[in-house]
């Protein structure tokens, strides 16, 4: 009878596994930007020294040695290659079988992510072109404009490699200083946008002056013109 009972019984399911969450675009710009602002303000100590250690050592190769970037990625990619091959052969020796490679693939979620996030960094970048330029006042468009001429010139002295160097050690010490100096720097915004906007009214004081004199001598001129 129990034989019978036990044939009977439906066999159990085993329990299935829960779903992989799926990171949105939005989260994962998120957690790139937390990213970022840890690396800034040295909250991560030490991806910040990876960073400037691999900074520094590029720098100095392509920079002092001479060493040109076609070069560098092919004795990087040599010595992975060299590194694959000992491995996967010495993991056959050891465990007579060859090695899992099923993990090393790029699923259709990372890529769909990253050209949402590529199509929104560029649209954002749009945005801020067209609002610096035709929606915020002047002193932000000169600001900028002022900003892309002395990087230009700056261009002209340093290549592309010492410009990325600066910049990434401009970007892993100067937020640190404006933390620290925090009130003092904004305290001297102030004092500098409120005398850029009263030069920028007294300027346009004078221009309506101006104006206002081209205009009532043509009305002159043309009162005179009347008479005759």
């Amino acid at each position: 009878m129990s034989d019978t009972l036990e044939s009977e019984s439906p066999p159990v399911s085993p329990p299935e596994s829960p779903p992989s969450p799926v990171t949105s675009p939005k989260a994962q710009l998120q957690a790139e930007s937390d990213l970022l602002k840890d690396l800034m303000l040295w909250r991560r100590k030490q991806l910040n020294v990876l960073l400037l250690v691999g900074a520094t050592a590029s720098f100095i190769v392509m920079q002092i040695y001479q060493y040109n970037f076609i070069t560098l990625f092919s004795w990087l990619a040599m010595a992975l290659v060299v590194c694959f091959f000992f491995w996967g052969n010495i993991h056959r020796l050891l465990k007579k079988e060859s090695p899992d490679l099923s993990e090393l693939e790029i699923r259709e979620e990372t890529a769909m992510n990253t050209a949402t996030l590529s199509r929104q960094r560029v649209e954002d970048a749009i945005r801020m072109m067209f609002h610096v330029s035709a929606e915020s006042e002047w002193f932000v468009f000169a600001g900028v404009v002022t900003f892309l001429y002395l990087l230009s010139m700056v261009a002209t002295y340093l290549d592309l490699l010492t410009l990325c160097y600066i910049g990434v050690m401009g970007g892993m010490t100067m937020p640190v200083t404006y933390i620290k100096n925090e009130d003092k720097l904004r305290e001297l915004g102030r004092k500098l946008r409120m005398k850029s906007q009263s030069m920028y009214s007294m300027i346009e004081e004078r221009l309506l002056k101006i104006k206002n004199k081209v205009v009532a001598g043509k009305h002159e001129e043309i009162k005179e013109k009347k008479r005759e």
